[in-house]
């Protein structure tokens, strides 16, 4: 600091001195053109003396290579992002291909489903059937069975009738009796 100080006083007193002042193209203090390149050449010169331009450029160093490591950083996130996209995709993929496949399958399920169901709907329409025709079997059985029942019942009346009008009293008390022996005979 104090070598640009004397530098600076010494160039100053120089270029001031009366033998420069006395030239026509001498440069003056009052040369305001002058005065100003003096002050920029020492404002680089402290500059270049407190070593600004380095520190500049490591600073934009340092800038650039943080931009550089967010860049790196992105890239790396993109390409894991295309990865994990692309594993998406790929499950997705087989998912749906899965979803067709359990759809494909429960169609042919409802299809087997369907012709089961036919085979015990017909099965069970011949099992009633089959009831029905029984019913009305036994049910012309009862009928015939009802039938002769009271035919019988009209000629053992009818016979009762005529043995009636035909037996006398002696011989209706004969057969009363071995009736109720020959009843005896079969209860004992």
């Amino acid at each position: 600091m104090r070598n640009l100080a004397l530098i600076t006083t010494s160039a100053t007193t120089l270029l001031a001195s009366p033998a420069l002042a006395a030239g026509g193209l001498s440069p003056s203090l009052w040369n305001t053109n002058f005065v100003v390149l003096i002050s920029f050449l020492l404002f680089v010169g402290v500059l270049i003396y407190f070593k600004v331009p380095a520190l500049l450029t490591g600073q934009l160093d340092k800038r650039s290579d943080a931009i550089r490591a967010e860049l790196d950083e992105a890239r790396a996130l993109r390409e894991e992002a295309q990865t994990v996209l692309a594993t998406f995709e790929r499950k997705q993929a087989e998912v749906k291909d899965q979803a067709e496949r359990i759809i494909a399958h429960a169609k042919d399920q409802a299809k087997v489903a369907a012709e089961v169901a036919k085979e015990d709907l017909a099965q069970s329409i011949k099992r009633r059937l089959a009831g029905a025709d029984d019913q009305i079997a036994s049910a012309e059985a009862a009928a015939v069975r009802s039938i002769k029942d009271k035919a019988v019942q009209v000629a053992v009346a009818a016979a009762g009738d005529v043995v009636a009008k035909q037996m006398s009293a002696a011989e209706a008390d004969k057969l009363i009796e071995a009736s109720i022996y020959e009843a005896g005979e079969k209860l004992h």
